[in-house]
């Protein structure tokens, strides 16, 4: 469960709580909000520590670094044969 998500859960379970004072048969709406905003705190607090750990998180190896024996090749790249001076005046009114 993502941040959107439990925020979403926390958002629809306070407009049952607080919003509404319906009570279809069977169920109570207020009861339904608490629980869907109880979710949604669990799965913020869970996708916290999940990201905050992932971030944290740094690998290092003491593995020495392989030298590669094959030969480089390499490639001429061409200058453009021809440039173009481009000037530009201020002081001359651009045409209508």
């Amino acid at each position: 469960m993502g941040i959107g998500t439990s925020i979403f859960l926390i958002a629809v379970g306070a407009i049952l709580t607080f919003a509404l004072d319906a009570s279809p048969g069977g169920f109570d709406l207020d009861v339904v909000g608490w629980i869907l905003m109880a979710a949604g705190v669990l799965g913020l607090i869970m996708t916290t520590l999940i990201w905050g750990r992932r971030r944290s998180a740094v690998v290092t190896t003491d593995q020495p670094v392989r030298q590669v024996e094959e030969p480089v090749e390499y490639r001429r790249v061409e200058e453009p044969v021809e440039y173009r001076r481009v000037e530009e005046r201020r002081d001359v009114a651009p045409p209508l």
